[in-house]
């Protein structure tokens, strides 16, 4: 074969790439919800961008700023991916996630809100170094809903998640996976 692919070990890399991207997203919103900014800065490549509507738009070092100094207000959030298409070409992928994102957020009256948002990650990925990061990212909100919301019980430390105390794997550990 002298260094050429054939047909099988082609579909077979772009499946396994695939899984990694799928992977990254899942970690992405893993990342935000346990609060775990270690983590999520373990998952954009060198000069990505996140562009996050009205939220934040700029280079992923400074988006993660942006979620160090918020993540802390946000007592609850949950990411749930629903759809994912993915396009894989060599060391470089496109893709559009479709996620339903609830939050507890203050009101800045003392309470807090229900945040729900029905979005679409727009994802460029690009493998560096034998992983598969995010390259560019644009969130698009196709649906928002707020209300008054529950009062928020009070919170165990990140470090006593049972995902994190029971779990054996290094995926579920805090912080940088591997």
């Amino acid at each position: 074969m002298g260094g050429r692919m054939n047909i099988d070990e082609k579909a077979l890399a772009t499946l396994i790439a695939k899984d990694e991207i799928r992977e990254l997203a899942m970690l992405y919103s893993r990342g935000v919800d346990r609060k775990d900014i270690h983590l999520l800065r373990t998952l954009y490549a060198k000069e990505a961008t996140d562009h996050h509507g009205r939220f934040f738009s700029g280079n992923a070092d400074d988006y993660l700023k942006f979620l160090e100094k918020s993540l802390p207000h946000m007592p609850m959030s949950g990411h749930f991916i629903c759809n994912h298409l993915i396009s894989v070409d060599g060391d470089r992928g496109e893709g559009e996630v479709y996620a339903l994102c609830y939050h507890l957020i203050p009101d800045g009256k003392g309470g807090m809100n229900e945040d729900f948002k029905a979005v679409r990650y727009i994802d460029r990925y690009c493998n560096e170094k034998g992983r598969w990061l995010f390259a560019a990212r644009v969130v698009t909100f196709d649906l928002e809903s707020a209300r008054p919301g529950p009062a928020v019980p009070a919170q165990a430390p990140p470090s006593a998640d049972p995902s994190h105390t029971t779990l054996a794997s290094r995926l579920f550990a805090l912080g940088p996976r591997a």
